[in-house]
């Protein structure tokens, strides 16, 4: 297989013209006499997607092609007013490049340009005519191409999840494949064992999420297999997916490159990229994911697997960084993010950057969990969604008002340990017998008597002398 991944690129206005380019207007209200193709209009170039172009160049280990143009590729598009689309053909601003999969492989990428998206057109509104919505065209696109050689569903969704997560680390697409900002297109071939030609390419456009893009993969593999131990020919074509049927169906044959007549754009001038222009934009590139994760081990002392928890996501890099400067208890902040702070944020369907509580009230409860007053499970469970509902108040008034507080007296412990112990005569025979495993289960006898509040430290040391 081979992906093509289109990308809208953040920017605030279209590739060649002014029309705003924020998702959710009202229908053709972000269209302009130059999106609208009128006669003696000229497009002038946004500067500002071609440095976002080679900003995701650069990460991906691409050369940046210095000297530039724009082409048009002359194609029916019912939805582009001009009747062509401004792309790029013959010199690409990326050339080849890699992305970095979980399972250590480098996928190839073949090139990556940049070109106006084209509008929408819908076909479910009116039942006699298809309507038109032109705010998406023009919007500037990166389209990257890898090399067809990708061999599982498995490692095209690899790509997919490692490709989106770097182009919203960058701020270069916030990769919505429902809002339609990042888009795959599958081109398919099979070849029987030992050969090494590649047989006819079939192309699977319109799939509209990651999860989408492996099931039908998987779906017309098995098509393809299924005509060729048929003796059936395979025909280039252009297919789309069916999500709720499971099924491919054709759209259209496939053109080649020359049913296009590409040529260079006559509106547009060539453009050069400098040396300076380059060393810029790679100023610019944040830290990636692996620098970070490297960082947070040696920096702070984090697990392998707590480091790569918190650089899954930009937002939670940036929440991370914002704690460390309140609290130095680096541990505890992982283990508060990944665990009840996510856990609500998942609930309410809000990113981390939501949390309603300030780093700063945050802070103040992992220093005071931390001090050892109350357990992470009551601060966690009973202190944490207080302080939601009451934001003015602080950690420790709360523990105290609803009667959390550790309890570390040995005198009060030992009277829970004992009731505990004196309740369950047989267990303490088979522990004294060996059975060492049944401590938890004392242990979490005696928590669950003192509703959470028991010093569990003390609570094993003294169960371990009880016990002897």
């Amino acid at each position: 297989m081979g992906l093509e991944v289109h990308a809208q690129l953040l920017t605030k206005s279209k590739l060649f013209c002014g029309d705003s380019t924020s998702f959710g207007a009202d229908p053709n209200t972000q269209v302009g006499v130059i999106s609208l193709a009128h006669p003696g209009t000229l497009p002038k170039l946004n500067k500002k997607a071609i440095e976002l172009a080679i900003k995701l160049g650069l990460t991906l280990n691409c050369t940046i092609e210095k000297s530039n143009y724009f082409a048009r590729k002359n194609y029916f598009y019912p939805d582009l007013p001009k009747g062509y689309q401004i792309s790029q053909h013959t010199v690409p601003i990326c050339k080849g490049g890699n992305v970095k999969i979980l399972t250590n492989k480098a996928i190839p990428l073949n090139r990556i340009h940049i070109e106006e998206d084209a509008g929408k057109s819908i076909h479910d509104i009116d039942e006699n005519y298809t309507c038109i919505d032109l705010n998406r065209a023009g919007t500037p696109l990166v389209e990257i191409v890898t090399e067809p050689a990708i061999h599982s569903s498995e490692d095209a969704f690899l790509f997919l999840t490692e490709l989106r997560k770097t182009l919203r680390w960058l701020d270069v697409c916030d990769g919505n494949m429902e809002e339609g900002s990042m888009r795959c297109d599958a081109n398919i071939s099979i070849r029987l064992k030992g050969e090494k030609t590649l047989g006819k390419r079939v192309e699977v456009k319109n799939l509209n999420s990651i999860k989408n893009v492996k099931r039908a993969i998987e779906i017309e593999f098995e098509r393809l297999i299924g005509l060729t131990e048929n003796n059936q020919q395979i025909i280039q074509e252009t297919r789309s997916f069916d999500a709720d049927k499971n099924i491919t169906f054709s759209l259209r044959s496939k053109e080649d490159a020359d049913d296009y007549r590409y040529f260079a754009d006559p509106d547009l001038p060539p453009f050069h990229i400098s040396e300076s222009d380059l060393e810029g934009i790679k100023n610019s590139i944040p830290e990636l994911p692996e620098q970070l994760k490297d960082k947070y081990i040696s920096m702070y002392q984090l697990s392998e697997y707590d480091a790569s928890q918190i650089c899954i996501d930009k937002e939670d890099v940036v929440f991370f960084e914002d704690l460390i400067k309140e609290t130095n208890h680096y541990k505890a902040i992982v283990n508060w993010m990944i665990g009840p702070i996510k856990h609500y944020c998942n609930e309410k369907n809000i990113s981390i950057k939501s949390f309603p509580l300030s780093i700063k009230k945050i802070a103040e409860l992992i220093n005071f969990t931390e001090s050892g007053k109350v357990s992470f499970s009551n601060a966690s469970i009973k202190v944490l969604p207080y302080l939601l509902e009451n934001p003015q108040k602080n950690p420790e008034e709360v523990t105290y008002s609803l009667n959390l507080l550790k309890e570390s007296n040995n005198d009060t412990l030992e009277i829970w340990i004992e009731e505990v112990l004196n309740s369950m005569p047989e267990k303490v025979k088979e522990y004294k017998k060996g059975k060492k495993g049944l401590m938890g289960m004392f242990a979490g006898e005696v928590k669950k008597k003192s509703n959470g509040k028991a010093d569990m430290q003390l609570v094993n040391q003294l169960l371990l002398e009880k016990l002897k």
